[in-house]
C-alpha cells in the first residue's frame, strides 16, 4: 500500500522508508515559529532543559511578535522585550514591527517556508503553510523548545482524510466558503488528529490566498494539519519569494484514507458561520436580517492581497453604513504596502474604513477592535467562539471579505451581489 503526501513528508523527516497512521516517530524540524505568548512559555521550558543554552538550529527558529503588538499595555511591552532579547541573542530569525506582519503570512511571504517541509509552531494555525505542500502544524511551547534543543519532535503519524471539490466555483465564492461548508459538513470535530488532504479540479485555479486560507482553517475542523499538493500555482508563488529549493511529494494513487469526502463545489454560495462556532455556516441568501455593529476584513485567515482587492472592488465608490465601524486588518507590512501601491488603501479611506497595522489584536479579542457586551461582529477571521473578540455576549459571524465589505455597506449581513445591484439601480 502506499503512503500519502503527509506520510511521505514525516517519513523523510523521520529517515524512514515509510510510517504508519498512528505510529510516534521523532522528526527533524526545518522551521520552529513562534509568536511573543508562545515564546515567552517556551523560554520557560528552555532554560529548565539541562545542557540546553543554546537554539541548536538558530537559523529555523522564526520568532513574529504579532498576537499583542504593537505592545498594548506595559505587561506586553515587558513579555515582548524579553522574547527580543533572547531572540536576538540566540541569534535566530526575529521579525520587529514594521519589517513584518502576522506571523502566517510573513512566513511565507519572505520564502521562510515551502514544499516537503516540517513546520511547527506555537500556534494552532500554524497549519496554514501546508497550502505548500509543507507537513505544519501547531504545537505546545514545550514541544517548541524541545525542538530549539534538540532539532527535532515527536508526532503521531496522523491518518488522513481525503476532501475533493469538484466543478467550477460561483461568482464571489472563495476559499473561506470552501473551508467553511467543509467544516460545516464535516463538523469541527470530523477531522480530529487526521491530515486534511485537499483535491480536486474545482482548486486548480484557487490563488494561494485562498488556499492559506483553508489550510489555516482546517485546524477548526480539528485537523492536525491541512495540506495541497504542489501544482504551478504554488510554484508560481514560491518562485516570487525566492523559495526555489525545495521537495515536492505526492500521495500515492493506492494511498489509504481515513475516510473521503466529495463536495460539489459548483454548488456552493458564499457562506456565513453563525455564532458560535464555523460549523454553523449557511449561504448569505439565507442569513436573514441581522444587523451588526463591526466588521474585521483581513488578519492571517484572510489577509492576504487577493482579499484587499476583493474587499476594495465592493467598496468602491460606496461608504460603510453610519452605525457600522470597518476595520481593515492587512496580513503583512508587505500587503500594506501593495495597499498603498494599488491605491486601496484610497479606497477603504474613502469607504471611511480604518486601516490598522498587521496584529492579531481584533481576532483574538486583546486590541485594536474588542467587542463590547451584546455587539455583533462580521469578521474575515478564522474562530467565532463565545469571548473570541471580546465580551462573552457579543456575537461573531465569520464570512469572506466581499461579504464583510457588503455587510459593511448595507449594516447588515449582506451578499456582494446585492450592494452592487442596489448601487447600479440607484
Amino acid at each position: 500500500m502506499g503512503m500519502t503526501i503527509s506520510e511521505k513528508i514525516l517519513a523523510a523527516h523521520a529517515g524512514r522508508e515509510r510510517v504508519e497512521p498512528g505510529e510516534i516517530v521523532m522528526v527533524q524540524v526545518d522551521v520552529n515559529l513562534a509568536n511573543e505568548l508562545s515564546a515567552a512559555l517556551a523560554i520557560d521550558e528552555f532554560l529548565k532543559i539541562k545542557g540546553a543554552d543554546r537554539i541548536l538550529n538558530p537559523s529555523s527558529a522564526v520568532f513574529v511578535p504579532d498576537h499583542f503588538t504593537p505592545n498594548k499595555d506595559i505587561a506586553t511591552a515587558k513579555l515582548v522585550q524579553r522574547v527580543r532579547r533572547f531572540a536576538l541573542d540566540q541569534n535566530a530569525r526575529w521579525f520587529e514591527v514594521g519589517r513584518a506582519g502576522i506571523e502566517h503570512c510573513v512566513l511565507p511571504q519572505h520564502g521562510i517556508v515551502g514544499p516537503g517541509q516540517v513546520i511547527i509552531g506555537g500556534d494552532s494555525h500554524t497549519t496554514t503553510y501546508g497550502a505548500l505542500g509543507a507537513f505544519s502544524t501547531g504545537v505546545g511551547s514545550t514541544d517548541v523548545a524541545v525542538a530549539w534543543a534538540i532539532g527535532e519532535t515527536w508526532l503521531r503519524v496522523p491518518p488522513s482524510v481525503k476532501v475533493t471539490y469538484h466543478g467550477r466555483l460561483r461568482p464571489w465564492v472563495t476559499g473561506k466558503d470552501l473551508i467553511l461548508y467543509t467544516i460545516a459538513k464535516m463538523t469541527v470535530d470530523g477531522a480530529t488528529y487526521m491530515a486534511m488532504e485537499f483535491h480536486g479540479e474545482a482548486l486548480r485555479g484557487l490563488p494561494m490566498a485562498g488556499r492559506f486560507t483553508m489550510a489555516n482553517m482546517s485546524i477548526e475542523a480539528g485537523a492536525k494539519n491541512g495540506i495541497f499538493h504542489v501544482d504551478d500555482v504554488t510554484r508560481d508563488y514560491l518562485a516570487s519569494v525566492g523559495h526555489t529549493r525545495y521537495t515536492e511529494y505526492t500521495s500515492d494513487p493506492d494511498a489509504w484514507y481515513e475516510k473521503e469526502v466529495e463536495i460539489d463545489a459548483a454548488a456552493v454560495e458564499p457562506q456565513v458561520a453563525f455564532p458560535s462556532l464555523p460549523e454553523n455556516a449557511r449561504p448569505v441568501s439565507q442569513a436573514g436580517t441581522v444587523e451588526i455593529d463591526q466588521v474585521v476584513i483581513g488578519t492571517c485567515t484572510n489577509g492576504w492581497i487577493e482579499d484587499m482587492r476583493e474587499a476594495a472592488h465592493v467598496f468602491r465608490g460606496r461608504k460603510v453604513s453610519p452605525r457600522v465601524r470597518c476595520i481593515i486588518v492587512p496580513g503583512s507590512q508587505e500587503v500594506q504596502r501593495q495597499m498603498v501601491r494599488e491605491g486601496l488603501m484610497e479606497i477603504f479611506m474613502d469607504a471611511e474604513c480604518i486601516v490598522s497595522t498587521s496584529t492579531c489584536g481584533p481576532c483574538i479579542g486583546g486590541h485594536m477592535g474588542v467587542l463590547g457586551d451584546y455587539e455583533k461582529c462580521v469578521s474575515t477571521t478564522n474562530r467565532n467562539f463565545v469571548g473570541r473578540m471580546g465580551a462573552r455576549t457579543a456575537e461573531i459571524y465569520l464570512v469572506n471579505p466581499a461579504v464583510a465589505a457588503a455587510s459593511a455597506i448595507a449594516g447588515r449581513i449582506a451578499g456582494p451581489d446585492e450592494v452592487l445591484s442596489a448601487s447600479a439601480v440607484a
